[in-house]
């Protein structure tokens, strides 16, 4: 088994947040690595078939983005602002390419990736907002201006925040988090449990 968990998601994503500290703990206890791959969870959604938000019924908002996220947010211990991010519905480029302008400079985005998830949906941070991510950033211990300016400038950047995406559609993925596991697709964090089971199976 390749000891590594593909993980693509979007730094605004509840469920990715909702997930993000049992994903970190899970892979640190059978010591595998992730492999981050943020995407545009918009066009993934648009081209996987999946019915935009907006075009979703009240009763369904209400269930998955209300209900569910309480529900999680309790069992997960995730504390939750308890109604949609004010600023969810802008942008989602910056912090995504943030995150990637990390991995691209070698750093350990773990930690950086769950900072982001938690302050959108504990906090209400605007993400899209550069000075907001500025004082994110160095808070959680990284190199803003670096990162910033990766994500801001440099096409690399770009390029593989395009290529995570192709490859999310490419491989039916339809929402966040989705997670592979040696090539076996799980979505939802509400599957980490099970991809716990197969890496006890399979690592001990």
């Amino acid at each position: 088994m390749n000891n590594s968990i593909e993980y693509f998601y979007s730094a605004h994503s509840a469920f990715a947040y909702l997930g993000s500290v049992r994903l970190m703990a899970m892979t640190r206890s059978f010591g595998c690595l992730i492999i981050h791959r943020p995407m545009d969870l918009r066009r993934v959604v648009r081209e996987g078939g999946a019915q935009p938000i907006s075009q979703r019924s009240r009763a369904h908002i209400d269930y998955f983005f209300g209900r569910e996220i309480d529900r999680w947010s309790q069992e997960r211990d995730a504390p939750v602002i308890g109604h949609l991010p004010m600023h969810h519905r802008k942008d989602i480029t910056l912090p995504n390419c943030v995150i990637i302008a990390g991995i691209l400079a070698g750093t350990d985005v773990d930690h950086l990736a769950h900072a982001l998830l938690t302050v959108h949906w504990r906090d209400d941070a605007d993400l899209s907002d550069p000075a907001t991510l500025s004082v994110l950033i160095t808070e959680a211990g990284y190199d803003a201006r670096a990162l910033l300016d990766g994500a801001r400038h440099d096409p690399a950047e770009g390029a593989a925040y395009a290529a995570n995406t192709d490859e999310a559609v490419a491989r039916s993925v339809f929402g966040s988090p989705t997670y592979f596991l040696d090539g076996d697709m799980f979505y939802g964090q509400d599957r980490l449990e099970l991809i716990g089971k197969a890496l006890r199976r399979t690592i001990g």
